[in-house]
């Protein structure tokens, strides 16, 4: 980890000890010193130690929690996801022929169903029906 001081005043020596997290600031009547923590960051930089308060397509919890309840929803690969993690309104990219689909319910089911393509020489949408409201 590099550390980065700035210095406006003068005239001042600047000790950096980066072994032990120490920055010195020496200026001939008054020498400072400054401690600096790694451990601080790291437990501010960890997802798990960060809560969020529900929002309407995420439960409370952690961001860690939160971004694999977030990957869960959305795929990028060639083969067809499936799985007990597929839930209504999850969206897929297939990789392999360029289209855009969404898991929707049919008939009692649940299918992928297309509502775009960027494959061939001619890309086009779908609109869906989004049932009565």
């Amino acid at each position: 980890m590099a550390i980065s001081v700035t210095v406006t005043e003068s005239p001042v020596y600047v000790t950096v000890d980066e072994t032990n997290n120490n920055v010195t600031l020496n200026q001939s009547d008054n020498p400072i010193t400054i401690t600096t923590s790694t451990d601080i960051i790291t437990a501010i930089a960890l997802a798990s130690d960060i809560t969020y308060t529900e929002t309407t397509t995420l439960p409370g919890g952690n961001v860690q929690d939160a971004l694999a309840d977030l990957a869960d929803q959305f795929f990028r690969q060639a083969s067809t996801p499936s799985g007990d993690n597929l839930a209504e309104g999850d969206l897929w990219y297939n990789t392999s022929s360029e289209e855009l689909f969404v898991y929707r319910q049919v008939s009692g089911g649940y299918e992928w169903h297309t509502i775009a393509s960027a494959g061939g020489s001619s890309p086009t949408s779908f609109t869906l029906d989004g049932g009565s409201f």
